[in-house]
């Protein structure tokens, strides 16, 4: 494999690349508006089809569509790598008025630039450079439009194409300069109190607070907590009540849960259908449950990481590896025994905050690393 062609070649095509991704992040798209996510995908197809890629369009309703861009030969014993992406952002229409595209101190900032963008513009720019060596073998560049939300459609689309793939290279950014060999699932969980409804002055006895009620579920819930296992809980959204002179016959609350372990799924499933009302006049409805398996570092991502970090030695820089509590659409394919290399993406810091940027000297070779796991993944 000669590196020195692959890096020069990337350092070639760093103008197009930076000229793409400001033309992206100029296009607002937010998770919630499918005709807006539908536009960046359509910006990048076109880019994707300059190369010579075949564009697949997987049509939704509720969401923005599924955009399945496949390159190089469509004869090939070799199985594809599978390139996975998103461009749905977190970020509402008009965000760009206070958080304009702006370049400054060797950083670029706007909505959308590190999670994940610039992502998606190294995976077309490695692409390019790999047909031009005439290097480029199967390569599937999957553009999700939900994954901020969940990934509620792409989600079997994600892992039927990571199931004929021979890796999985997640173009989130980097966790600071490593890249992801593993991630937390994520569980989602409601806890929906009904108690029973009185006057506070006139008719407190009567009355059995669902508050009340549910404040004891969350002391309860919360002690759930595992640090020694990576199992944290979170009750984030509580919510209850009308007025202070009314006892609650309602209450809410909204549950994050990660763990680290795919064996602690059943745990936490077992541990929330297993919750009883202390107040036997209440009533408990729990819905929800765990929408993300942890991506576990496991041997098959091991050793493409360990190819990556060769690889950077002779592009010449360091990588390290890292753990994060976050998930991704790589979480999905981990789960099924694809190896899985997470954080392929940018170098940057402020996702979903309002100093979102990347690090521009990064770019370069970040990209041509992405490009030399391509050609020399087995």
């Amino acid at each position: 494999m000669d590196l020195a062609s692959i890096l020069t070649s990337t350092q070639s095509k760093t103008p197009w690349l930076l000229s793409r991704l400001k033309e992206l992040v100029l296009v607002e798209s937010p998770s919630e508006d499918p005709a807006a996510v539908n536009a960046a995908m359509q910006l990048a197809a076109t880019w994707a089809e300059a190369l010579g890629g075949r564009v697949k369009r997987h049509r939704q309703r509720a969401y923005g569509d599924v955009y399945e861009l496949r390159f190089g030969p469509t004869r090939s014993k070799q199985k594809p790598i599978l390139l996975l992406g998103h461009l749905d952002t977190v970020w509402p229409h008009g965000t760009l008025k206070s958080m304009p595209w702006r370049e400054a101190e060797g950083k670029i900032y706007g909505p959308g630039t590190l999670d994940m963008k610039a992502g998606v513009v190294m995976a077309l720019t490695a692409i390019s450079v790999l047909k031009d060596l005439n290097l480029l073998r199967p390569v599937t560049l999957l553009l999700n439009s939900e994954e901020e939300v969940g990934s509620p459609v792409s989600r079997p689309i994600t892992e039927r194409l990571a199931k004929e793939s021979q890796a999985v290279f997640v173009l989130e950014p980097a966790q600071v300069l490593a890249l992801k060999t593993a991630r937390k699932g994520i569980g989602n969980y409601h806890v929906h109190v009904t108690g029973v409804g009185s006057h506070s002055g006139v008719d407190f006895e009567r009355g059995h607070s669902a508050v009340l009620e549910l404040a004891r579920q969350i002391e309860k819930i919360s002690a759930f907590t595992d640090l020694k296992s990576g199992r944290t809980v979170n009750c984030g959204v509580i919510s209850g009540g009308t007025r202070s002179n009314v006892i609650a016959a309602e209450a809410r609350v909204e549950v994050d849960v990660r763990i680290a372990r795919a064996s602690d799924a059943k745990k936490v499933d077992r541990f929330f259908s297993s919750l009883r009302p202390f107040d036997k006049h209440c009533k408990l409805t729990v819905t929800g449950g765990i929408n993300r398996p942890p991506m576990e570092r496991k041997a098959g991502t091991v050793a493409l990481f360990k190819q990556a970090k060769k690889l950077a030695a002779g592009l010449g820089f360091e990588i390290d590896e890292a753990a994060t509590g976050g998930g991704s659409d790589g979480n999905f394919t981990a789960a099924l025994g694809v190896p899985t290399l997470d954080g392929m993406g940018a170098i940057g810091a402020g996702a979903h905050a309002a100093h979102e940027h990347i690090v521009t000297e990064h770019l370069t070779p970040r990209t041509a690393l992405l490009a030399a796991m391509i050609a020399t993944t087995p």
